[in-house]
């Protein structure tokens, strides 16, 4: 299974939000760190944003926080929100246009494997990302 871009950027913006802690971020800071293009993220930003996941305070002296405690930030939950999980079109919320769809095995056992993947993700939090914290810092530059 292979993620979306959007849903690597999202996941790459909190752990830099999270290495920050209190101190904000700004888009320009995560898109340096991560060499992304900064109008990918401002996108992505303003998505988090949105979903609860970021707090915002624009203007001069602004930046990016967390909207909850890393604890909170299930990864789970954040992909299913970023990203569109059907697989083929005969998932339910597919078209449902093949003529077999109902009654191949194919239907079930990507089913079964997405909840296998998910229910990974489900056990994991942003803070669970963050066990080498002070690697990933030196890596992202993060003072």
């Amino acid at each position: 299974m292979e993620l979306s871009q959007f849903t690597d950027y999202s996941l790459r913006v909190l752990i830099h939000v999270s290495l920050r802690g209190k101190e904000l971020s700004s888009v320009k800071e995560v898109a340096d760190a991560f060499a992304i293009s900064r109008n990918h993220l401002v996108k992505v930003v303003h998505n988090l944003a949105k979903l609860g996941y970021l707090d915002t305070f624009p203007g001069k002296g602004g930046g990016i926080t967390l909207g909850n405690p890393a604890e909170e930030i299930e990864i789970g939950k954040l992909v299913r929100a970023t990203e569109n999980l059907t697989i083929l079109e005969c998932f339910p919320s597919g078209k449902q246009t093949c003529c077999i769809a109902g009654v191949c095995e194919l239907q079930t056992v990507l089913g079964k494997a997405l909840q296998a993947f998910m229910g990974e993700l489900d056990k994991v939090t942003l803070a669970d990302l963050m066990k080498k914290k002070p690697t990933l810092r030196q890596r992202l530059g993060i003072k």
